[in-house]
């Protein structure tokens, strides 16, 4: 029976053997926040270094019982206004501490939540899927080749400094993360120049047509003659242009951010917004029961009933952007071959392990992006959702002996130190054992560990591994950085190689033309299921504790973007 090995830095914090449907696995504590700890499309895997955890900064999904997205402020002409009424402190307990408050550099979740009050972007993320514009006067123009982009500011803009905002500011904010080699530096590698056309104008030429480039204009600017001159200390004193100014910051401790009462979308309702991080999930409800918080980040599934029967809170959830997944070593070992992965694939079901261990906190994916983004680009998910196998432990015995793997050999599943994840690494390797190669091992590391070892493409290193991703609403986000050859050993650890894949995921993200990309997505994702470079396994939601007293929050598929506590639909407290 199957049982998960210590890391090499870290063991199993907690572990009891339990007999779940006649096979042992390993359950841990869950103090770990999968939606935090993913790659974000900022190119950063979660608990990178120290601390850090990722997740996404990107979308939206239809409501998992907690509301839908809130509007996107700053529509219409910019104008001072006043306070709304209302007032108070707003406690928001975060899962990590947030690491960065400069825009140019912050590329976790924590951080993009304080970066969210104090900085407005272009454009931002209002209901369904689609980008609206903010600091934006309008829609960017776009010429026939989709190769330049045109933005409009809105007049009278200022940052919290009194200064204007201006085109300048906006060419220096995107530039500057690849001149400086900050972590976002690659997310802007498709621009040829940018041009300051006017006060208000800034044009935007690209090397080629990127279909994902508006996305890309969902971006912050920052006052460039006050960073340049403050450069060291700006991610700590940052002068921002959004509803909240950052009033002071503990390392590992509160962040304390007070409303602008001059704030161009109309200032919020909230007077004052306490952002502490409290990494233990069982910590945070508790502090919700108590009244210490109004708002808790992520509600792990086992502490889903405790929540919704506390009196006086309950839970608010929206789809996540998150795609988390089995891949597997398609470089060295028995899984570069085929079907070998095919009979993994028959040794698990992955609908069961994803129903004991993900749910209600989360739900089932069969294609490499969330549903979020098959739904608006239309995808085939029932064709798709087709290929995947229901358990078949003598089918996945017989494809083994035919693909002429011992019954000795050594299969090494590596997860990083989260619950959901080493429990499906768990299930598989259950299934191996089922199939009768017993020899499995599932190592659970920390995240430097893991991250040391996940992209090598080493057989000694790993069979398989389980992570997630989180990207925004374009299929690019998930398929190039997933499965392109372009990237392995960075964000693509398995090593799949299919040239018209390959091929296809290129012409893809080069071309303006919406439906010949779908087309191009289809057929690519479809080979990368049948080939089973990965196993899909599921998606999360964006899930928070909420005390009764809170009126008007909607949490928003943007893991980044919440809590969204200004625009039209402001929250308030309600004493």
């Amino acid at each position: 029976m199957l049982a998960a090995a210590p890391g090499s830095r870290t063991a199993l914090r907690r572990a009891t053997d339990e007999y779940v449907s006649g096979a042992l696995v390993v359950v841990v504590s869950d103090n770990t926040d999968d939606t935090l700890d993913a790659i974000t499309r900022r190119r950063v895997l979660a608990g990178a270094g120290t601390a850090s955890a990722v997740g996404l900064a990107g979308c939206t999904g239809g409501s998992g019982g907690g509301g839908s997205e809130t509007d996107a402020a700053g529509t219409g002409d910019a104008e001072s206004t006043t306070a709304t009424t209302g007032g108070g402190t707003l406690n928001f307990a975060q899962a990590k501490s947030p690491l960065d408050f400069d825009p140019l550099k912050a590329n976790d979740v924590p951080s993009l939540q304080v970066v969210e009050q104090v900085f407005d972007s272009l454009y931002t993320y209002g209901e369904g899927t689609e980008l609206v514009p903010q600091l934006a006067a309008g829609e960017p123009e776009v010429n026939d080749d989709a190769t330049q982009y045109v933005v409009e500011l809105r007049e009278g803009l200022t940052f919290h400094n009194g200064e204007p905002i201006t085109a300048e500011d906006v060419k220096y904010s995107f530039l500057a993360p690849g001149r400086e080699e900050t972590s976002n530096g690659s997310e802007f590698t498709m621009i040829d120049s940018i041009t300051v056309v006017d006060d208000r104008t800034v044009q935007f030429d690209l090397k080629y047509a990127f279909g994902p480039f508006r996305h890309k204009l969902a971006w912050s600017p920052v006052p460039k003659a006050y960073r340049e001159e403050n450069k060291e200390s700006f991610n700590r004193d940052p002068v921002g242009s959004g509803p909240f100014t950052l009033e002071s910051a503990t390392e590992g401790d509160e962040v304390v951010m007070e409303r602008w009462d001059e704030y161009h979308g109309g200032a919020p309702s909230i007077e004052e917004v306490v952002f502490s991080p409290v990494e233990e999930p069982t910590t945070r409800v508790t502090t919700l029961k108590n009244g210490e918080f109004d708002i808790v980040q992520t509600v792990p599934p086992k502490l889903y009933s405790t929540v919704e029967s506390q009196e006086g809170s309950s839970i608010a959830e929206r789809q996540g952007l998150g795609y988390y997944y089995l891949a597997f070593n398609c470089n060295e070992g028995p899984t570069a071959d085929p079907k070998v992965r095919e009979a993994i694939d028959y040794a698990v079901s992955m609908d069961q392990a994803v129903q004991n261990y993900i749910e209600p906190a989360g739900t089932r994916l069969t294609a490499p992006m969330p549903d979020t983004v098959t739904d608006a680009w239309d995808f085939p998910t029932d064709e798709w959702s087709d290929i995947a196998h229901d358990k078949d432990v003598d089918m996945a015995a017989q494809l083994l002996e035919e693909a002429g793997v011992p019954e000795d050999y050594s299969w090494k599943i590596i997860v990083p130190p989260d619950d959901k994840r080493e429990q499906i690494g768990v299930s598989v390797g259950n299934g191996l054992q089922e199939a009768g190669w017993s020899n499995v091992e599932v190592q659970r590391l920390d995240w430097g560990a893991f991250l040391d070892k996940y992209s090598t493409g080493n057989e000694d290193d790993y069979n398989m591994y389980t992570l997630g991703w989180v990207d925004e609403f374009d299929p690019d986000g998930y398929l190039y950085y997933m499965f392109h050859p372009e990237v392995e050993s960075e964000t693509n650890g398995c090593y799949y190689r299919n040239e018209e894949v390959a091929d296809k995921l290129t012409q893809a993200r080069q071309s303006a033309d919406r439906e010949e990309r779908n087309r191009l997505y289809t057929e690519a994702t479809t080979t990368i299921l049948e080939d089973r470079a990965h196993l899909p396994a599921y998606n999360l939601k964006n899930s928070f504790g909420v005390r009764d007293t809170v009126e008007g929050f909607r949490p928003h598929t943007v893991a980044g973007i919440n809590p969204r506590l200004a625009g039209e639909d402001t929250v308030s407290l309600n004493e």
